[in-house]
């Protein structure tokens, strides 16, 4: 009969020594009604998943000394009492590691995910021998690297894998173990596209998770050399660093979210009279905010560029009257055309441009289909441009590139 490993210890002292300094005074210090509610509703969590692994001494006492054959008995030929000693140095251990963490992530003044992964990171990095560690999003077909701690890969913030040839896909799919100090030993893990590119001897990685409990990305950690079997020990403490760390990111994408519709009124003080739309001025400012989020938690984020082809003409021709009426017509059907999230500004003359926020391939390509429908409804002339930010770039390149493939179909 195979023996699950036993950690022992009572609830009382994770609470006092793990989370003593994660006190109400720190979340005060947050000045954030609903960060502090998120903080809290993660500290109950993480005291509740904790218990799951913990049971009185008594009763672990009371379990090994009633096993029939004591070849089965994890004691192995070593006293109950000296066993059960040795299980709760172990779980203490973890549990001073964890405080460690508690009082770096005061330490640091901590205020969301971006600062939360890199105080865990820096953490991890310290307390185990890995090359590298990082936190990562999963976005369709890519495996995008969120941070990273580094010491022998090269691997930078913004790189992007084919998530199905990763170590982390196989893991998810419960393929793979969470922990594998030989990872050649898996053959899930040795099989493994990445393993023909990158060396990797040893792995550790548990999921992070999104409100609906879906999967958002991953805390991983890769080595060039096998690793020893005692890492088996550290998955409870890597599990608990995955739920804060998921718990942070569930509240950091809902303030995010609030944010945004905040920076949305304070930019409709900056609108194009003619229009209503966004100004050059708000566009600026909203397009380096979300370039902020997009590096902050690897949102796939587009920008549409879009220039009307008859707007000199019908100044030209019908006059000035007739043109502005023209950039009205527009400017309702780009309304028509985008999701309440998005952002539509005229930036000058019969320039306009879109950001697609959040907008992954597909969902960029059925916008792109409607802002041509809408146009072509209404009899409005345009020449469109549309490109995604690439992780590695920035929504400014992407916007400068939406622009040349603009031009370049103005020409045709």
């Amino acid at each position: 009969m195979t023996t699950q490993p036993l950690y022992t210890a009572r609830s009382q002292p994770i609470q006092d020594t793990v989370f003593g300094d994660f006190n109400r005074d720190t979340l005060e210090r947050k000045g954030n009604h609903h960060y502090r509610r998120n903080v809290l509703a993660c500290k109950s969590a993480l005291i509740a998943r904790g218990r799951q692994h913990l049971e009185p001494l008594s009763v672990l006492a009371r379990k090994l000394a009633a096993r029939e054959n004591p070849a089965q008995s994890p004691c192995r030929g070593v006293s109950v009492e000296r066993y059960c000693r040795s299980r709760v140095r172990i779980f203490v251990s973890s549990l001073s590691g964890i405080g460690q963490l508690n009082n770096l992530l005061n330490d640091l003044s901590v205020r969301d995910f971006d600062s939360a992964g890199h105080a865990v990171l820096t953490y991890l990095r310290h307390r185990f021998d890995f090359g590298l560690w990082m936190l990562t999003r999963i976005e369709g077909d890519d495996f995008i690297v969120l941070q990273t701690e580094d010491q022998s890969y090269g691997v930078k913030p913004g790189k992007v894998f084919r998530w199905a040839d990763t170590f982390c896909s196989q893991m998810v799919n419960g393929n793979g173990p969470h922990v594998a100090p030989n990872s050649n030993r898996i053959p899930a893990y040795r099989t493994a596209p990445i393993a023909k590119d990158v060396p990797i001897q040893a792995y550790v990685g548990v999921p992070l998770q999104n409100a609906d409990g879906g999967v958002f990305g991953t805390l991983c950690a890769i080595d060039q050399a096998p690793q020893p079997e005692a890492i088996r020990q550290e998955q409870p403490l890597l599990e608990l660093l995955a739920a804060l760390l998921s718990q942070i990111l569930q509240a950091d994408l809902r303030a995010a979210e609030e944010t945004r519709r905040m920076q949305y009124l304070e930019a409709a003080a900056h609108t194009d009279p003619l229009t209503s739309l966004f100004n050059r001025r708000a566009w600026d400012d909203l397009l380096a905010r979300e370039e902020e989020r997009c590096k902050r938690y690897g949102h796939p984020t587009a920008v549409v560029s879009i220039d009307l082809d008859e707007l000199k003409t019908t100044n030209d021709t019908q006059g000035h009257a007739a043109g502005d009426v023209l950039l009205k017509r527009a400017a309702s059907a780009l309304r028509k055309s985008v999701r309440e999230i998005d952002i539509v500004a005229r930036l000058g003359g019969d320039e306009f441009a879109v950001i697609a926020v959040e907008c992954n391939h597909a969902a960029i390509n059925a916008l792109v289909k409607r802002i041509r429908e809408n146009l072509a409804a209404d009899a409005i002339g345009a020449s469109l441009g549309v490109c995604a930010r690439m992780h590695d770039g920035t929504l400014t390149r992407a916007w400068e590139d939406a622009d040349e493939l603009m031009y370049a179909e103005k020409k045709q």
